[in-house]
């Protein structure tokens, strides 16, 4: 693959199969004449590149498939069909809390997830600086996270994925949560990464915010590409549909 390409996909095809009548037991499954299940495209036949440094925003209306090929990048969901490249380490903020132990403190949290970054725990520099992020006070990081509001969470899971310093930053919707404030300094941090010359994947259904981060974008319809160009006629394209 060409140095300047850090993410390929080739002709990326991915299903998952339904249940669709109901079966919820063996007996249910046995009594079936025919196969209760029916497979589901959710991708289909997807090819695009991503160069090093880029920011690339991907928009759709609901199911169109948009989580679903950020975790097939991310290597979570392995496709049915086609060739999934990436050329580099990634840092995925996929979902609000993901990765997360509700049964263990905000700081056993941090101390495990940088762990398993190769953060030694004794780097408290690293702590220190995602307590400053998240703006989360001694006391809450050291209760459960399980009774954490969902800003918290957000703040806390994408403060401790700002401290994997990788190649690449995949963000799936999780600005949508947290106050306006945080929202923004998001916003920021995410334009430094950037301006570092980081690879940025961004979902959001809130185009202004596409337009403001990615230099260029993809609108996915029904698991397919529709349209792609810079972001701001794709975030166009994409308000026209509704």
């Amino acid at each position: 693959m060409n140095s300047d390409i850090i993410i390929k996909l080739e002709n990326v095809h991915v299903s998952f199969w339904q249940n669709n009548v109901g079966v919820y037991s063996l007996k249910d499954l046995i009594t079936q004449r025919k196969s209760p299940f029916k497979s589901k495209t959710i991708i289909n036949d997807i090819s695009f590149e991503v160069k090093r440094g880029e920011s690339l925003g991907i928009v759709g209306r609901n199911g169109s498939g948009k989580s679903t090929l950020l975790r097939t990048i991310a290597g979570i969901i392995k496709p049915k069909a086609g060739i999934v490249t990436v050329n580099g380490t990634f840092a995925p903020i996929l979902a609000i809390g993901a990765g997360l132990e509700q049964e263990l403190t905000g700081y056993e949290n941090i101390t495990l997830l940088l762990s398993l970054y190769g953060i030694p725990r004794k780097n408290t520099n690293a702590v220190a600086n995602i307590r400053e992020f998240s703006e989360l006070s001694d006391e809450a990081l050291r209760m459960p996270v399980k009774q954490y509001s969902s800003g918290m969470v957000a703040r806390l899971a994408f403060s401790i994925s700002l401290a994997n310093d990788s190649d690449i930053l995949i963000i799936d919707e999780v600005l949508a949560v947290g106050d306006q404030g945080f929202q923004i300094k998001c916003v920021e941090k995410i334009r430094q990464i950037k301006n570092q010359g980081k690879t940025i994947l961004f979902v959001s259904h809130f185009p202004d915010g596409v337009r403001d981060i990615c230099d260029n974008a993809i609108l996915l319809e029904q698991g397919e590409i529709t349209h792609r160009g810079l972001a701001a006629d794709i975030c166009e394209q994409y308000k026209m549909l509704f």
